[in-house]
């Protein structure tokens, strides 16, 4: 039997081959969706405990204000899953009354990325994130209009598709550049980028007011919601009376220099 002597393999064209396969792999996003951890810089708002929630939120004083401290949203059993989380079901909210025991963070932000969690435990349970405590990102079941699930409300349409409905976790993730200003007069409006239980649902949104009346954040009694202001504001969760649940929220300031929100 012959032997023949061992080729050495030229190792240059698999090499090849996965320079080109990795250059079509598209560049990784950061952590988004349910569970998202909270990056190196991040703050934790809310870890589901009663102490971070004394700690770092108060009620909005709105010109519907009807709750005094301490804050009367209940901590719980996570429904599912482990861990504690809070119920928005405040009882100064009973019948909708929005404005009425909504809580907002201490501290005002201006740009930032933001990780929000909620859980609706009914049918047409409704509340709302509002950044800087102006404008909303809405949160209601059964709604699939621009008032709806997931819009930035009444701006844009309700990305329904990617909600995972009654009795499961959502996730929100966005990334927000505040109004730009020159010479006191809003030279840039506000922009949002949006990811919905990780699919992209809004991209470099512009946000041109704030809806809803003086009951609803900063600045929406200011000419009917156009006349913005110049002023952080903190992150703003609506108490509607229903049981909806929040968790594992965190947030991370940013300076966007150029209008550009997307991630």
């Amino acid at each position: 039997m012959r032997l023949f002597p061992h080729k050495p393999i030229n190792p240059l064209p698999a090499l090849l081959l996965l320079a080109v396969t990795v250059s079509m792999i598209p560049n990784a996003k950061e952590p988004v969706g349910i569970g998202a951890k909270a990056p190196k810089g991040a703050e934790v708002l809310f870890d589901g405990s009663r102490q971070m929630l004394d700690e770092k939120w108060t009620y909005w004083q709105g010109p519907r204000l009807a709750a005094s401290l301490p804050i009367k949203w209940e901590i719980q059993k996570d429904p599912a899953g482990p861990g504690m989380v809070m119920n928005t079901n405040d009882p100064a909210a009973a019948g909708g009354k929005y404005g009425a025991a909504d809580i907002v963070t201490k501290k005002p932000y201006r740009d930032f990325r933001l990780h929000v969690e909620f859980y609706i435990s009914k049918p047409g349970g409704n509340s709302g994130v509002y950044l800087q405590n102006r404008y909303e990102m809405q949160i209601v079941d059964g709604d699939t209009t621009s008032h709806g699930m997931g819009a930035v409300i009444n701006e844009t349409p309700s990305p329904y598709y990617a909600y995972n409905g009654v009795g499961k976790w959502n996730a929100y993730d966005i990334q927000f550049r505040a109004a730009r200003f020159q010479d006191g007069k809003r030279s840039e409006p506000a922009m949002v980028t949006m990811y919905f239980n990780g699919k992209k649902v809004h991209t470099n949104q512009p946000i041109s007011q704030v809806w809803g009346g003086p009951n609803s954040g900063i600045d929406g009694g200011n000419d009917g919601g156009k006349g913005i202001t110049d002023t952080p504001g903190g992150l703003k969760l609506q108490a509607e009376g229903h049981d909806v649940l929040y968790r594992n929220i965190w947030i991370k300031e940013m300076d966007f220099k150029k209008a550009d929100t997307n991630f």
